[in-house]
């Protein structure tokens, strides 16, 4: 079931397009610099350089602005998966696992806001419950079951799910220990999924 876009009216022309970019550009970035509960609708208007109607004719509320971005970070790490897919199309599950777990830490590290909002919005920290990862593991299943040559069924979704929730949290902990992500965590994060899913992909 796709998630329900947050957004009041989708943009139809390209100067409407880009206009939602720049608030959502700006929204990130005013998340990493003052946090959400300093976030205002204004301060993001003020940012994006467009008027405060604009930022409501998209958004009710700056709750919405959130989940808009985390819809966002879906669909671009979902593009950079694909990319790095292609580029390892004979790698096995191993190379498609590196790059589902690589791609999410290049995100962590580069992507703005994306410390508060990756693919749900977790505001206030720790609320965001279980469907941010659900819609990961459903979009990962769609991506990799034709790369892995496995059917995208209940089974292979479980397994993913598993190693989903267990991939966050320990990513969570490597940037908890060092603000770029403890490389030793990684590591073992990295040996941990590997183990668990040679025997489901092996």
């Amino acid at each position: 079931m796709p998630h329900a876009t947050p957004l009041r009216r989708a943009p139809v022309q390209r100067r409407s397009a880009e206009r939602l970019t720049r608030i959502l550009d700006a929204c990130a970035d005013l998340l990493d610099e003052v946090g959400y509960d300093a976030l205002s609708t204004r301060a993001v208007a003020q940012r994006a350089g467009v008027p405060i109607g604009s930022v409501y004719r998209f958004f009710g509320n700056k709750r919405a602005m959130a989940d808009a971005l985390a819809q966002r970070n879906l669909e671009r790490y979902s593009e950079r998966v694909q990319r790095r897919l292609a580029e390892t199309a004979d790698g096995g599950w191993r190379a498609a696992m590196d790059a589902v777990l690589d791609e999410y830490l290049a995100m962590k590290r580069t992507a703005p806001g994306f410390s508060l909002v990756d693919f749900g919005n977790q505001i206030p920290l720790g609320t965001s419950g279980p469907e941010p990862n659900h819609r990961l593991v459903d979009r990962l299943t769609r991506l990799l079951s034709g790369h892995l040559r496995h059917e995208p069924d209940d089974d292979l979704r479980r397994v993913f799910l598993i190693a989903v929730e267990t991939a966050d949290t320990l990513v969570q902990l490597a940037f908890r220990v060092a603000p770029e992500g403890d490389e030793r965590i990684i590591a073992e994060t990295r040996e941990l999924l590997r183990a668990y899913l040679v025997r489901v992909l092996d």
